[in-house]
């Protein structure tokens, strides 16, 4: 062999034994951190044996004789799957995720803590009951178990193992009961209420009057769209399903608020546009079983692992001391389930979207506020932040009567006019008692017991569906929801005056609009209005999503009741709609227009289009590209950046006004020199410009156009998955997956006019129980069981979750045994 050739050999050889070698030892570190599923452990703190049975999905089934070997057991396992987000979590809701990353995070930090996450939840944890702290206590000592057992960051997780280039020196603390309490308070924050749309309306109106800002707010459509509850009002200082309304101009509104006054306090005082959720129930009488059938699939962004984590808990014999049989999804992080069912009751949440959240205007002079006409002292403490590689960084937090002064930490907040400081009022910050809630939830067994337990739920305030074996379908609508002195609000407010200060006590619970078996036989919620106004106050939000999907749920349920009686297969059908509410309105508008060149071959797309939103579907690729022009040549050359649409049903409720108004300002493009732009200019050009993009994209032949070419999910590791390191990155990141449905329709998978078709939201799990048998149940999950890259259980059910189907949801122990591909025994 020629000495080039024979040189070029060794080289080729050395670097395959060097591939190999590497890839055998991230082989080993990877698999080192796996967890043991089988065989028996000893587990510190246990006063019982503990069996944990896992099928091929590694779904856990913990079976136990008292509830705190349940819940310890339950942290164990968590640990076990998920302990490096854990971990993650709680750096996140301290404020502490410097301590990790170094000064990239420092910005969220100073963030979290001026809003003090940590500190609410800690402040919680003695006030809530004793049996909670016992079980909170019990979770924490699970994982500190598994954490004493993996004493090296290899024996955790593939993550420690990379962090470990950047930061050597991190070795994670043991767990603490107010690390699970703490992420109430993020989940509050990603389902809180319409802060951003108040910070957007006062960015908008720097640039446009108020009447023409208004114009971007429409109001929900009352007259269109119906609400969850369409019944009831408050009659004699309580909710009262069967009262009506009195007729009088003021009369309901006067005497609310005649009757708060007289209520005592009983408590103290990113691309989020398409976060939401889907859940209905259904009365037995329609379902073939003649037990009712309850559906949940809560809208978020996407996670990698999910947020989620599927489990079942279940005392072997129900007892006071052990009262728990639950299955559902839990956060991994917390005990308990937050979704699903007992033994004999079934739930469901939706965010209900009240306005917990103003932005006060404040007046600050060195160490003191203005505040009815005085100077009061500024609350103040210091916050110091730990930064990997770097000296720690001190940040002095602020505070008025309001709360923590955030123009600071958080720059879309800024203050305006005669303001120099902004103050964030949030009910999530103020102690409560959602962990109690979640206990109450797990055990209970019927519908008061459901409605005392949701009495509980302070925040995020949710939309709670229910459904039990004996028949019974409801609704209740909890939390802590402000009542203002004044204002609705919808923009941010002086602070100074005291005129829109909240009132002490929030809307009492008795006063919440509920409902149970109601004449229609079922009900539904998708973040659509909870009330018409007409028929109750005070005020719960003016932001509600504008019923499109909560349409489309109605019309698909009374069209399978008027074929039949309603099973499982046809929940989940609804679940998979990708029916676009708006097209009826806008391909009209859109025919009409003059078009000539290759723009019109497209448009033919959609005179036999059906609607739907399917991965091979051309019209919905042409539809959706015409809608994102449509938003953006309409309104970006109008509104700040901040403002923009990103799409959803509000802009589906705006545009479909400007359309019977040709000549409205809103269509001239300001950016165009003596010239003025008309409705029929504006569809035009977005018509031939969609064009363009997709065949610039997807190539000329229109017909070809697939929906799932452009409409693809990446599944985004939450920490490293954004690290900007491309090998790294791809260690923990998997996808893309095309994905069918659409910002508002009933299969939600959001995306943000303003980038492109990437897919910023989805239903992170879905669910479908049967009270008839709930082992016939079903549920999925977004990626999978496990958080360790490379498991067999990392992203498992991504691909059925792609395609709509649904796993078996076993819940009885002779189901859950059969099914195990994995035991594992701990004991004491």
């Amino acid at each position: 062999m020629p000495w080039p050739l024979r040189w070029f050999a060794r080289v080729l050889t050395v670097l395959l034994a060097l591939a190999l070698v590497l890839a055998g030892v991230l082989v080993y570190t990877v698999r080192k951190s796996f967890p043991q599923v089988d065989g028996s452990l000893r587990l510190p703190g246990l006063t019982g044996s503990v069996e944990i049975y896992r099928d091929k999905s590694g779904i856990p089934h913990i079976y136990a004789d008292t509830a705190t070997d349940l819940f310890t057991a339950q942290g164990f396992v968590h640990a076990q799957d998920r302990f490096f987000e854990m971990d993650f979590r709680r750096h996140t809701t301290s404020g502490r995720l410097s301590e990790l990353f170094g000064k990239a995070t420092l910005g969220n930090d100073k963030a979290l803590r001026t809003m003090g996450w940590r500190k609410v939840a800690e402040q919680e944890l003695p006030e809530l009951a004793q049996d909670t702290q016992d079980y909170l206590k019990a979770y924490a000592n699970g994982v500190n178990a598994w954490l004493a057992a993996n004493p090296n960051a290899s024996d955790r997780s593939l993550e420690y193992s990379v962090l470990k280039l950047q930061n050597g020196d991190y070795q994670p603390e043991k767990w603490t009961a107010a690390d699970s309490v703490a992420w109430l308070k993020a989940m509050a924050w990603d389902l809180r209420s319409n802060m951003e749309d108040e910070i957007d309306r006062a960015l908008a109106l720097t640039k446009l009057p108020k009447e023409r800002v208004e114009q971007l707010y429409p109001g929900y459509p009352y007259d269109r769209h119906a609400t969850i509850v369409g019944e009831g009002t408050i009659d004699q200082g309580r909710f009262d399903q069967q009262a009506e309304p009195r007729r009088r101009a003021t009369g309901a509104l006067t005497q609310a608020a005649q009757t708060l006054d007289a209520v005592p306090s009983t408590m103290g005082t990113d691309d989020r546009d398409g976060i939401g959720s889907n859940s209905w129930v259904i009365s037995g009488r329609h379902t073939t079983s003649g037990k009712p059938l309850l559906a949940n699939d809560p809208h978020l962004a996407p996670q990698m692992p999910s947020v989620w984590y599927q489990a079942g808990l279940h005392c072997r014999k129900i007892t006071e001391e052990c009262p728990y049989d639950v299955t559902g999804f839990t956060f991994s992080g917390m005990p308990g389930v937050i979704i699903g069912h007992t033994d004999k009751i079934s739930w469901g949440f939706t965010n209900l979207g009240p306005d917990v959240a103003d932005l006060f205007l404040e007046k600050v002079e060195g160490d003191t506020y203005l505040y009815k006409g005085g100077q009061q002292k500024l609350e103040t403490r210091q916050e110091q932040i730990k930064v990997a590689g770097g000296a720690p960084v001190t940040i002095t937090v602020k505070s008025t009567l309001h709360g923590p002064l955030i123009n600071e930490v958080m720059p879309d907040a800024r203050p305006g006019g005669e303001a120099n400081a902004v103050a964030l009022q949030w009910t999530a910050l103020t102690p409560g008692r959602t962990m109690d809630a979640v206990f109450a939830l797990n055990r209970a067994g019927d519908w008061g017991e459901f409605k005392a337990a949701a009495a509980l739920f302070d925040v995020p305030s949710q939309n709670l569906v229910y459904a039990d074996t004996s028949g019974k379908i409801g609704y209740q609508a909890p939390g802590r929801i402000p009542v203002r002195l004044r204002g609705d609000g919808t923009m941010p407010v002086p602070g100074w005056t005291g005129e829109y200060d909240w009132k002490t006590a929030p809307i009492p619970y008795d006063q919440l609009p509920a409902v149970e078996d109601p004449a229609e036989g079922f009900i539904v919620t998708a973040n659509n209005a909870v009330i018409d106004p007409k028929r109750y106050q005070p005020l719960l939000t003016k932001d509600w999503a504008n019923g499109y999907r909560s349409e489309r749920i109605r019309d698909r349920i009374k069209e399978a009741i008027g074929k039949g009686k309603i099973d499982a297969a046809a929940m989940s059908a609804i679940q998979q709609d990708t029916y676009n509410g708006f097209a009826e309105t806008l391909v009209p508008a859109l025919m009409q227009v003059d078009l000539a060149g290759p723009g019109g071959a497209a448009r033919e797309l959609l005179k036999t289009w059906d609607r739907t939103q399917g991965l091979d579907s051309a019209p919905a690729a042409y539809f959706n590209a015409v809608w994102r022009q449509v938003l953006t040549l309409t309104f970006n050359d109008d509104l700040p950046e901040q403002a923009r649409p990103s799409g959803g049903d509000r802009w589906y409720e705006v545009v479909r006004r400007l359309l019977d108004a040709p000549s409205d300002p809103f269509w001239d493009d300001v950016s165009t020199k003596n010239r003025k732009e008309t409705r029929d200019d504006i569809l035009r050009q977005a018509m031939a410009s969609a064009y363009q993009e997709l065949a610039e994209r997807l190539g000329t032949d229109v017909k070809s156009w697939r929906w799932g070419d452009l409409h693809e999910l990446e599944l985004v590791n939450g920490s490293l998955g954004t690290s900007g390191i491309g090998p790294v990155e791809a260690l923990f990141n998997r996808g893309p997956i095309a994905v069918p449905g659409s910002k508002d329709a009933v299969n939600a998978t959001g995306w943000n006019v303003q980038r492109d078709y990437t897919i910023t939201a989805v239903p992170s799990m879905r669910m479908i129980i049967d009270l008839s048998d709930l082992d016939k149940s079903q549920w999925i999950n977004l990626t999978g069981a496990s958080g360790h890259a490379f498991h067999g259980n990392y992203w498992d059910q991504a691909d059925a979750w792609a395609k709509g189907e649904l796993l078996p949801m076993r819940s009885k122990p002779e189901s859950v045994k059969q099914a195990a591909t994995h035991t594992l025994r701990l004991s004491p």
